[in-house]
């Protein structure tokens, strides 16, 4: 019999930091989803996949407080979402920076920090040292002094993931942050955030069309389609059963060297996203 004090009391369960309850929403007479319930815990890694329009940065605008809901709740940490929260961190879908801009990659970085806060904490020790460690802990500081507009693709998504987890956040909305790179620098910024939110027990929430460079990593997959979703596993979402019967109509997951592509038997259904076999094995999903 173990003694009293080698008895480890019961772990309490631990609160989401995303919150959405019966959450629906609409532009006018279009609904872009509903019924929503869904709790993302600390730490979780999930997948936001379906075809262009069907909500998915939209979802992402609800989180930031930049779109209101139609219907439900949204909370971030127990509290209603709200814009400028910055237990948030946010890479936005990828876009270019003038060659000519006099900012530099540590400039950028250090928007995360004070950004919000015109000509203030420019120059502060305390804020040179945050920059630095943030450019460290993304493999960014060979590039740290060269201009923004002048890196490369994939090094400039590494300066907007250190910018992201400046205040530390505690969610991080990832707006197809893989979009224009090559498979390599695809790979590199999937494991990137993989290892912060590891290190730092963030939330991820990931808006993508290409799921296969963040396959390792994912916990769950969050498909969006026609103003319905499904909620499950890559293995429990992924399959020809579940997509058909999300999309009312016939789609096929089939084997194409070595991975799983989805093919709608509908134009308006064509939505590929690639799959290492390996790592999928059947479960059970949840959709509305």
């Amino acid at each position: 019999m173990a003694k009293e004090s080698e008895v480890s009391a019961p772990t309490a369960p631990q609160q989401p930091v995303i919150r959405l309850r019966d959450a629906e929403l609409r532009f006018g007479s279009r609904v872009l989803w509903h019924d929503l319930d869904l709790d993302v815990a600390p730490g979780e890694f999930v997948a936001v996949l379906g075809p262009n329009g069907t909500g998915k940065t939209s979802l992402l605008k609800v989180l930031l407080g930049q779109n209101t809901l139609s219907a439900g709740t949204a909370e971030i940490n127990g509290s209603t979402v709200h814009s400028g929260n910055p237990a948030i961190g946010y890479i936005p879908q990828q876009r270019g920076i003038d060659p000519h801009t006099p900012m530099r990659g540590r400039d950028l970085v250090g928007m995360g920090i004070d950004g919000h806060k015109w000509g203030m904490g420019l120059f502060s020790r305390g804020r040179r040292k945050k920059v630095d460690e943030l450019l460290a802990a993304v493999g960014a500081a060979d590039y740290a002094h060269a201009p923004a507009g002048t890196v490369s693709g994939g090094e400039l998504q590494r300066l907007r993931v250190a910018q992201s987890l400046a205040n530390d956040p505690s969610v991080l909305l990832c707006d197809e942050p893989l979009l224009s790179l090559d498979m390599h620098h695809q790979k590199v910024v999937a494991a990137l955030l993989h290892e912060q939110r590891v290190k730092r027990d963030t939330a991820v929430v990931f808006v993508t069309h290409e799921i296969n460079p963040i396959l390792p990593y994912v916990d769950r997959v969050l498909y969006i389609v026609g103003g319905h979703f499904l909620v499950g596993t890559p293995a429990e979402v992924m399959t020809t059963e579940s997509l058909s019967r999300l999309y009312g109509s016939p789609v096929e997951v089939v084997r194409v060297g070595g991975r799983l592509v989805v093919v709608g038997g509908e134009e308006e259904c064509v939505d590929h996203h690639h799959l290492h076999d390996e790592d999928l094995a059947p479960e059970g999903a949840v959709s509305r």
